[in-house]
């Protein structure tokens, strides 16, 4: 086993799909403390693992040299076999159903590769769980399975602050604009609060909108930053308010406290594994939930 040696943990997907994975990389921590530990992935999101200490560097999954090893029996880039070869353990949670990955891989290392899965294949595991249970080949049997990132404010937010993030990667996770500048118009009004927006492309135009419909003053808007800035924005927030997204599941990670609206994801797997992240689970009813339930629910539960 890769006790002083290189390990490598390669993950695509979305925000939320990496920070689902981020307890391999702490049980990996633990279990090879002197191990060096990087990450193959998406840089803005790798970029988290990095700075928070749970890997000591990552490398981009967007290069065309890596695209070939995607396809059999091609000629393979040498730095990418270069790159490959250095490293003891491999863990891979890539898509590849016919395996061209993995083998073409293989033929660069004569370390161990492990295949983790990509998805969740049933409608019970959470997500976390699923994802540990490659470590088995390990033998780790016991890692914690909440993610954790450990990222204190760069610069902290001066009173107090509550984050919104009123998007998400599809509308139909997503609660009405309507009801989110209800929502928030009832919190500076009734709370002597800060409300920080958070988003990214996905959310178009709905943070000007609600910047624009509030008292200005105490609104800070993150609109495309890079997620290391916007967690150390988050870092300085309680509590969160969001919907069923990768933004919540850095929330989460990050520790804080918060109110997810949910719609018909399956929360088994899905949500945020944070005993501080409650869920207000209204299924298909989550476009007509009213503002005033959530304002009460937000009371009753987080006590702001």
């Amino acid at each position: 086993m890769p006790t002083r040696g290189k390990i490598l943990v390669i993950r695509g997907g979305a925000i939320g799909d990496f920070i689902l994975t981020l307890p391999v990389l702490s049980a990996l921590r633990e279990r090879f403390p002197e191990a060096q530990l990087e990450v193959l992935g998406y840089p803005n999101v790798t970029s988290l693992a990095v700075a928070s200490g749970l890997a000591h560097s990552s490398l981009s999954i967007e290069s065309r040299a890596l695209a070939r090893f995607f396809a059999p029996r091609v000629e393979l880039d040498s730095q990418m076999r270069d790159y490959f070869g250095q490293f003891a353990l491999i863990f891979s949670y890539l898509y590849d159903p016919d395996q061209f990955f993995e083998t073409n891989v293989k033929s660069c290392f004569t370390g161990q590769f492990i295949a983790g899965p990509y998805r969740p294949s049933d409608e019970i595991t959470h997500a976390t769980d699923l994802f540990l249970t490659p470590l088995k080949a390990l033998a780790i049997f016991d890692a914690d399975p909440q993610p954790r990132l450990n990222l204190a404010a760069k610069e902290p937010l001066q009173g107090n602050w509550i984050a919104l993030h009123p998007g998400s990667g599809s509308e139909k996770k997503n609660w009405p604009i309507e009801a989110w500048i209800e929502f928030a118009r009832s919190l500076q009004i009734s709370r002597e609060c800060n409300l920080l927006l958070v988003g990214g492309e996905a959310e178009g135009n709905k943070l000007e909108k609600l910047k624009a419909l509030l008292d200005t003053e105490r609104i800070k808007v993150l609109k495309g930053r890079p997620l290391v800035e916007v967690a150390q924005h988050l870092a300085a927030c309680q509590p969160y308010i969001g919907h069923d997204s990768g933004m919540s599941h850095l929330a989460a990670a990050l520790g804080l406290k918060g109110l997810i609206l949910w719609g018909e994801t399956n929360a088994s797997i899905w949500r945020p594994r944070s005993p501080k992240m409650q869920l207000l689970q209204a299924g298909a009813a989550l476009q007509s939930l009213k503002a005033d339930r959530v304002l009460e629910v937000f009371d009753s539960t987080l006590g702001i």
